[in-house]
Parts: structure tokens; sequence; C-alpha cells
């Protein structure tokens, strides 16, 4: 199919370059990276990935996270799943 649309956005130039140092490695361009997005769009009739807004519950269990609350370390995934059979 031709490919005659034009699609332009402002972007972070920091973002930008972190991104297109990520489609270097996978080996696509940025114009491939947004056909794909775009076609992802179209398939899903939606954005393929979940944009949800945090609850209460769940800015609550961020912010103590990071402050280090509430954690629980395990030394190995093995003990981890020891300790959820409980």
């Amino acid at each position: 199919m031709l490919k005659s649309a034009v699609v332009r956005a402002r972007v972070e130039p920091q973002v930008k370059g972190a991104v297109e140092k990520i489609f270097d490695k996978l080996g696509i361009s940025t114009s491939e990276a947004i056909n794909i997005f775009f076609k992802q769009v179209y398939l899903n009739r939606g954005l393929p990935f979940a944009i949800k807004i945090p609850n209460e519950e769940l800015k609550e269990a961020i912010e103590s996270s990071r402050k280090g609350k509430n954690i629980t370390k395990y030394s190995s995934a093995e003990e981890m799943f020891e300790k959820l059979d409980m």
C-alpha cells in the first residue's frame, strides 16, 4: 500500500533521542515504529495497551513503596513463592 500521509508530532528531545536508540536496537526506524503503533490501534480499535488512572488505594501503595514502607524482600523467587504458598 502506498504510504503518502504525513504525521507530525512534537516530542521532548531527550525522549525522542532515547526512544530512537531503542528503535535502533530493535532494527526499526521511527517511521516503522509509528506504523506499527497505528496498525495496532486500528486492529485493537483503541490503544494497544491499558491506560488507567490509579485509584486511591494504588496511589497510597505506590507512595508507601517509594518510601520503603510495607515492603517484603526475598533473597530469591523460590523463597517468595514458598512464602506465598503458606
